[in-house]
């Protein structure tokens, strides 16, 4: 906790934020939560239960809201008021709980954030007193006006949800860190550690990932990876790392005082 992330007022001993759908049973997903290390646990309000069907498995017997911060998400929502909606439900269920993650799709097959959307959404949550934290595209103009607006935290993707493909847009993700005020943090495309670890580099605050885990070959081991690439990735962004100098070598080693010179 020297190196906390602060979200909302509340501090976190993780940057490591994670989802918790497609694994095969909840099971599994406690433990590559526990391997993760994570704090922060994402839920698809859509589609995952945590009340709303009475009778059904609970994901919250698995991962009790006392041991983990639960963010509700709109993951399945494409316009503003199916998002808002969708929240207030999560209000409710989670007895007023205000930190929420806010995701307007474009379309099914991109998954593509709709910013329209998505500025509309966030006016009315941050009025009605949501603490929001916003999946949204890497462009700088917009997340500085999601900033504005009053959101919590801002979640530019790295590359499409699913995809795996990494960080695409580094000089992006650098023009939203230095302007911002709030947390950063990298949401959708990582697909394995060195993702994670580039993006804490560039200066994020933070990585959400949930199908490059849940995905993997051992989820859990692959939980336990990330873990370490995120401690990695910022421990190197607070060290700095050292110039790069194109076409000029330089010895690591000392030049003078060399035997038999």
């Amino acid at each position: 906790m020297n190196d906390p992330l602060v979200i909302a007022g509340k501090t976190y001993g993780s940057r490591l934020l994670v989802g918790t759908g497609k694994y095969k049973d909840f099971a599994e997903t406690r433990a590559a939560i526990d391997a993760s290390g994570a704090a922060i646990v994402t839920v698809a309000i859509r589609r995952t239960n945590i009340g709303q069907n009475p009778g059904e498995p609970n994901l919250l017997d698995a991962l009790p809201p006392e041991q983990f911060t639960i963010l509700p998400n709109t993951a399945g929502c494409y316009s503003a008021d199916d998002a808002v909606r969708t929240l207030r439900l999560a209000r409710e269920l989670l007895d007023g709980h205000a930190l929420v993650k806010l995701e307007v799709l474009g379309d099914p097959k991109s998954l593509f954030p709709n910013m329209p959307e998505t500025l509309k959404a966030a006016e009315t949550l941050v009025r009605d007193g949501f603490d929001v934290m916003v999946y949204c595209s890497d462009d700088p103009i917009q997340a500085k006006m999601l900033e504005d607006i009053g959101c919590a935290a801002i979640m530019p993707l790295a590359s499409l949800i699913g995809s795996g493909m990494g960080i695409l847009n580094p000089w992006n993700l650098r023009l939203i860190i230095d302007q911002a005020k709030v947390p950063v943090i990298v949401d959708a495309g990582v697909g394995t550690a060195s993702d994670a670890a580039i993006a804490m580099e560039l200066g994020c605050d933070g990585v959400l990932m949930n199908t490059a885990i849940a995905l993997a070959g051992k989820p859990v081991l692959m939980a336990s990876a990330m873990k370490k690439a995120v401690e990695a990735g910022r421990e190197a962004f607070r060290a700095g790392r050292m110039p790069r100098k194109f076409y000029s070598a330089d010895p690591s080693s000392p030049t003078s005082g060399l035997i038999g010179s």
